[in-house]
């Protein structure tokens, strides 16, 4: 427990309101950003931030604010911080939290709400937030009394963080937020590693000795870079070949001998074989749910037929849903850190297998398809690729457009990958601002289909409100993509609901002030990437992609003959 300065111990012997504590305990626990949608029902809180040193960005949708406050959490490990208004703000923050808890992202949302004297009436926007929540967050509470406010908020930062990470939501009654009470200021919350035990290592060396065709899948949350390079570490020494799970490409580098690809939506169908046929399987923070296995195909539950070494901070996780040989309850910091002091016990038959990996990953990333139409999207890629710096941090929501990324795109350095793992629509945008806010030296850039754009456009606005100059890619085809894709292939030529007819996005973004043009080719967009990057302000580049260019390497016109036929 660390000592408290003069200013904590200030802050017992006079009197605060409720809304002050809260954002006294938000410095003490180091919150760096506030992202937020005002409301009436805690006013008391944003008095507070008023004299406050912790920076509070403005949004205009409160799934875009939870959405930017998650991202934030994922980049920095800590829980990004949310603030919005009770009823219908509650609601549309919902979005966030569902996609902190499926990526084991550290947040807190805090929600104002109805007077405590009002319950059960059905007060103006009264909702049960336990019942809401319950089976979304970590923990869930409403706060009562202002004394116990910095109790709250330091167990809601240990709950986000601990074990398996997530978000807790926190409800603050209005009437507590204007109590002045005296109160002692809790310490700031400390991450808890667990640590593997010297046995279970010994274990790991073991199996490795004994394995013949070794994988090792990487994923979840908790990583450092520093738990990065330590893993490189053990890799290179076992020689190991390895894979990251789904949307989680950025833990280890893709030009790495030892890498073999990417365990997701559209898996190298090589590499799925080599994890199919592997006998050893080291999996490390991920828990493999539907995506990255496969639709739980990959491997057989209860018991793999690899044997699989499980590594995850969440002890819940450990045989939920596999049987592992080994299971190991450590975070990957920890984990790697001990992994990178063990050294092989005989030689490494391997090696072979694990070159081969990385030659079938650069085979299959390097590929540039031909798709139909003007705008040939390979090309765009190609541009990308030798242009961006490796320290860009690339954003984007879910749609079939994000292919173009995860398939083709080479995450070299950590920290420069922003995507939910919950498949959720919309997260591309707010994620990059959250992004720009957090690393204002470095390029961030925005993928969005034009479905997935216009489930937060509106937070262009919070872009340019604070000067965030990201680089917006709207994907436009006309159509929510991969339901499109999916109802040709299940009721080919019967299409129904996902035709859009879509603003004009050039002349949008300009209304917002960014700086905005229109690409139809691969021709066009290196020059008007340069002129969007010179402009020193948040842009937006409309990219027309013809429909039928559904994916890389199928067209619409080929899933629904092959579905006729």
């Amino acid at each position: 427990m660390t000592a408290q300065t003069g200013w904590e111990q200030g802050m017992q012997t006079k009197k605060r309101t409720g809304g002050q504590l809260i954002v006294d305990a938000l410095e003490i626990q180091g919150a760096e950003r506030v992202f937020c949608v005002p409301g009436e029902s805690y006013l008391a809180v944003l008095d507070g931030l008023h004299d406050a040193t912790i920076p509070v960005t403005v949004c205009r949708q409160e799934g875009g604010a939870a959405m930017m406050a998650e991202a934030y959490g994922k980049m920095t490990g800590k829980p990004g911080v949310c603030m919005v208004t009770r009823g219908p703000g509650a609601t549309n923050a919902a979005a966030g939290v569902h996609v902190a808890q499926q990526d084991a992202t550290p947040l807190i949302l805090f929600v104002g709400q109805i007077e405590t004297r009002m319950r059960e009436r059905d007060a103006f926007q009264e909702v049960n937030y336990r019942q809401m929540f319950g089976s979304m967050a970590k923990w869930v509470a409403e706060i009562d009394h202002a004394d116990r406010v910095p109790e709250f908020v330091s167990r809601a930062f240990h709950v986000a963080t601990s074990g398996r990470p997530g978000p807790v939501v926190l409800a603050l009654p209005e009437d507590m937020l204007v109590e002045e009470v005296i109160a002692p200021q809790a310490p700031k919350a400390q991450m808890v590693e667990s640590y593997p035990s010297p046995q279970q290592m010994a274990e790991l060396q073991t199996l490795l000795a004994a394995a013949h065709k070794p994988m090792v899948i990487l994923g979840g949350s908790r990583w450092t870079k520093e738990a990065r390079d330590d893993f490189t570490v053990f890799a290179e020494r076992f020689k190991l070949p390895v894979a990251c799970a789904f949307r989680r490409q950025m833990l280890f580098d893709h030009m790495h001998p030892n890498y073999a690809g990417d365990v997701g939506i559209g898996i190298n169908p090589k590499l799925k074989a080599r994890l199919e046929e592997a006998d050893l399987l080291l999996v490390v923070g991920d828990i493999l749910s539907e995506m990255a296995s496969q639709s739980y195909t990959l491997l057989d539950i209860p018991v793999p037929r690899q044997k699989l070494v499980h590594v995850h901070p969440g002890p819940e996780e450990l045989g939920r849903v596999y049987a592992p040989t080994l299971a190991i309850n450590a975070s990957p910091v920890a984990f790697s850190s001990m992994a990178a002091a063990l050294e092989p016990t005989r030689n490494t038959p391997w090696a072979e297998h694990t070159d081969a990996a990385h030659l079938d990953y650069l085979e299959w990333s390097g590929a540039r398809p031909e798709v139909p139409g003007m705008l040939q999207m390979a090309h765009v890629v190609d541009w990308l690729e030798h242009n961006l710096p490796e320290d860009a941090i690339i954003a984007n929501g879910a749609g079939n457009y994000a292919t173009w990324v995860h398939r083709f795109h080479r995450f070299r350095e950590f920290g420069t990958q922003l995507a939910p793992t919950s498949g959720s629509m919309g997260y591309g945008l707010p994620a990059a601002i959250a992004g720009k806010l957090k690393h204002p030296d470095r390029m961030v850039l925005c993928f969005a289909g034009d479905g997935c754009l216009q489930m937060t456009l509106q937070e262009l606005g919070t872009a340019a409100q604070e000067n965030a100059a990201i680089i917006v890619l709207v994907i436009d085809n006309g159509i929510y993509g991969t339901i499109r894709m999916h109802q040709e292939r299940e009721y080919p030529g019967r299409v129904s609901a996902t035709t859009l007819k879509n603003p004009a996005f050039v002349e949008l973004a300009s209304a917002y002030g960014f700086h905005s043009e229109p690409v139809r080719t691969a021709e066009e967009f290196g020059p008007a990437f340069n002129r969007a990057v010179d402009s020193g302000k948040p842009a937006l580049l409309h990219l027309h992609l013809d429909p039928e260019a559904i994916t890389p390497t199928r067209s619409l016109s080929d899933i629904r003959a092959a579905s006729q036929g």
